[in-house]
């Protein structure tokens, strides 16, 4: 059974940062891509950063230069460092997992709440 634990998130003033961390468990064919997406309240879930086994990323317009993603294939870790934070990065950030299976299965974390507010 996969499990994404997630770690990270809370409070922090605009301008500030915060770093997420997510830990894939019981992954069977290895990982094809991990990252992060997030949902603010009233919005669709919304692509924030991925990266695939091959090191190619995918970043949403609104966080490039902000965000970056980093990832240990040893731990099956991926980690969001959030720079310069804004209002409107507050959102329920989720991890994502696709496996490397021939469905490309999705995983998803349980989400953590990123609040950015004075």
């Amino acid at each position: 059974q996969v499990q994404l634990v997630e770690s990270g998130g809370g409070l922090v003033q605009p301008g500030g940062s915060l770093e997420l961390s997510c830990v894939a468990h019981g992954i069977v064919f290895g990982i094809y891509a991990m990252g992060w997406y997030r949902q603010a309240p009233g919005k669709q879930r919304e692509l924030v950063i991925t990266i695939t086994g091959h090191g190619i990323t995918n970043i949403a317009d609104s966080v490039k230069d902000r965000f970056t993603i980093s990832r240990d294939k040893n731990k099956s870790t991926v980690n969001l460092q959030m720079n310069s934070l804004k209002p409107e990065d507050t959102a329920v950030y989720f991890c994502n997992v696709v496996e490397a299976d021939p469905d490309r299965t999705n995983y998803w974390g349980q989400g953590t709440q990123v609040t950015v507010s004075s």
